[in-house]
């Protein structure tokens, strides 16, 4: 089986230096369109902590960080050039970490929100994954998860023959009726989902 961790690693540690000044869609393009309504979503949330996992260059953080000044804000990534970048940013209450979307270094209830914005096709262990930010997530905390994915045969061709070709880590293609199922088995409560461009969707659940 491909480590597709590692390749992802590689793929994006190489994008990282103009990763947010190319706006295209093999870069920063569709990332930029679902921070831009994940922000939009938090503008009249109250809350305390914020982890976004595969939060890259910080460009979400960055984005909340000047629409609230009253939270803390934790960023992972498994890039550390990415990483680094995000430090250089200098944010206000940011902390960002190296570390994969499964094992999340943070203790149980921790967070108010959890964000995912263009990474979870990346995930291997997507029901991990998934589980992690359950698991970090006060009682009524609200997870947002933002990609890009199909269904049907579109999915079917993705995911078994033209990611297996591919280097960048691309993993498994998920539509938002999946991503929808994903998040019930999980545990979450749907509380809102919708295309918001082409094929890319938001997906926001509740931990009961």
């Amino acid at each position: 089986m491909k480590d597709y961790e590692k390749l992802s690693r590689e793929h994006f540690n190489r994008q990282a230096p103009i990763y947010d000044i190319k706006n295209t869609a093999y870069y920063s393009r569709e990332g930029k369109i679902s921070c831009a309504d994940i922000a939009e979503q938090l503008k009249d949330v109250k809350y305390l902590r914020l982890l976004d996992v595969g939060c890259g260059t910080g460009y979400l953080i960055d984005m909340l960080s000047k629409q609230t000044k009253s939270a803390e804000f934790y960023g992972i990534d498994i890039a550390d050039e990415m990483i680094k970048l995000s430090r250089n940013k200098c944010i206000e209450n940011a902390v960002f970490s190296i570390g994969s979307a499964n094992m999340l270094p943070f203790e149980d209830g921790f967070f108010d929100v959890v964000t995912c914005s263009q990474s979870f096709h990346h995930y291997p262990y997507r029901e991990q994954a998934m589980s992690e930010a359950y698991r970090v997530l006060k009682k009524g905390g609200n997870y947002i998860l933002s990609d890009t994915g199909i269904g049907g045969i579109g999915a079917w061709l993705d995911n078994n023959i033209f990611f297996k070709l591919l280097k960048s880590g691309d993993c498994h293609t998920q539509n938002r009726k999946g991503i929808e199922k994903m998040m019930k088995s999980a545990g979450f409560e749907i509380a809102s989902s919708r295309q918001i461009s082409g094929m890319i969707y938001t997906v926001t659940g509740i931990k009961k």
